[in-house]
């Protein structure tokens, strides 16, 4: 999924350099209302793979965030692609690591995704939101090239390059805001996500019932 703004910031922070003769990987690149695909093929890659948890449009291989190192192997792509699709990742962390470590050394990644404010969208979860702060934390182990609010909704977009000598962060212990505990967090699982689902099907139910006493009171 990828919106304007976040095609916008594609357009303008991928160089040829970045593209030409390099190799590409798509993660969460299956095609429901965008994507930088087109684009980016345009500026002559030696190779695009796109990979999502089910087939569709703009999907190569069907492949889990979670398994990127391990069917791709280490450092094995130039430039890493990924828009509006880390708020729905239930372990967060772990995918960030396999982003990262997916990428060759002075290799590119490219990554859009929610902040706070943006309401949830359940497709097929939505667990995180991030922010400007946590961007500059996350990727403190990389060289930070671009880093900016959506312009349309609340989003941020971050463009980072992989140093030659990486190491990389320890991030098991960093608190982001989740949508399913509605406040900073390290770790979310299966009891938190069936208990925030009971808990907001209780409130619709509450919302549906209240709303059809008053349209039974008002209509007399």
């Amino acid at each position: 999924m990828c919106n304007k703004s976040c095609y916008e910031f594609g357009k303008n922070q991928l160089e040829r350099t970045d593209t030409e003769g390099k190799t590409v990987l798509e993660v969460g690149s299956r095609n429901v209302n965008g994507t930088l695909r087109k684009m980016i093929e345009e500026l002559g890659p030696s190779s695009y793979t796109g990979v999502d948890i089910e087939e569709g449009p703009g999907v190569d291989e069907v492949c889990s965030v979670y398994d990127l190192t391990k069917r791709f192997g280490k450092n094995a792509f130039d430039l890493v692609i990924t828009t509006e699709m880390m708020e729905h990742v239930l372990d967060w962390s772990a995918a960030i690591s396999e982003l990262k470590n997916v990428l060759k050394p002075e290799g590119v990644l490219i990554l859009t995704t929610r902040s706070k404010g943006f309401g949830y969208h359940e497709y097929p979860a939505d667990f995180w939101r991030f922010e400007i702060e946590d961007m500059k934390n996350i990727f403190s182990d990389m060289q930070i090239e671009s880093l900016v609010p959506d312009s349309i909704d609340p989003g941020v977009f971050i463009k980072v390059r992989k140093p030659q000598s990486f190491v990389e962060n320890n991030l098991n212990d960093y608190k982001l805001y989740s949508m399913v505990k509605l406040k900073r967090y390290k770790k979310i699982n299966s009891l938190d996500i069936l208990l925030f689902k009971i808990n907001t099907s209780v409130v619709q139910r509450a919302k549906n019932s209240f709303g059809y006493r008053i349209g039974k009171h008002f209509k007399g």
